[in-house]
């Protein structure tokens, strides 16, 4: 989910040229509107989706990259468990008496155990990348993107790991997981735990 000024920046264009390509994806039923935890944003629609996934297929092939993309794909859901579970961590602090208790981020060893599995996924990611961007240039620039995030979080900008309507460390986790890999080779888990996240359906349009 991204409002027009973070498109624009995130693919280098105007804000006038974003807002008409907006306009004209939300008129072509492609994307909508959606408010979420006090900010806002556009997201793919069940049809966007589908367009979505034969545009990558259709660039892979093109590229003659299906097969080492979708090779990459199981060292990246390797750990794909341990992000999510360090995002749960990051924002829950089991008690004796609540296990959805709220991390207050008081304790600095619990904390310290969630930072160091979000670095083992920041380097799954480094390593990842020159094998995506041999696929497609434009696979390029998630690790940066994670590595940035992480940083502010150590640096003691705590909303980073998990913030919405930002590139924290979980957006663009999962922005990398819909955008290179076509919903076709994701595992079982992955397409459990995105359907939670983004009930839309998708994979039942699909050819």
């Amino acid at each position: 989910m991204a409002d027009e000024q973070r498109v624009a920046t995130r693919f280098g264009l105007d804000r006038v040229q974003t807002a008409e390509l907006l306009a004209d994806f939300e008129a072509f039923g492609w994307i909508t509107w959606n408010d979420f935890a006090g900010s806002g944003g556009w997201s793919l629609t069940a049809a966007g989706k589908v367009r979505n996934e034969r545009q990558l297929a259709e660039e892979l092939t093109a590229a003659g990259a299906t097969d080492d993309v979708t090779a990459t794909y199981h060292d990246f859901v390797s750990s794909n468990a341990l992000l999510l579970q360090a995002c749960t961590h990051w924002q829950l602090r089991p008690t004796g008496s609540d296990r959805l208790a709220t991390n207050r981020h008081d304790d600095s060893a619990w904390d310290a155990t969630v930072l160091a599995d979000l670095e083992a996924v920041g380097q799954t990611l480094a390593d990842l990348q020159p094998r995506l961007v041999r696929g497609l240039g434009r696979f390029a620039g998630y690790d940066q993107r994670y590595r940035r995030a992480l940083d502010r979080v150590h640096a003691g900008d705590l909303d980073w790991v998990t913030g919405v309507g930002k590139d924290s460390c979980h957006t663009v986790w999962m922005e990398l997981h819909e955008a290179c890999w076509p919903r076709s080779v994701w595992s079982e888990e992955s397409r459990q735990t995105w359907a939670m996240l983004d009930p839309s359906p998708v994979e039942s349009e699909l050819p």
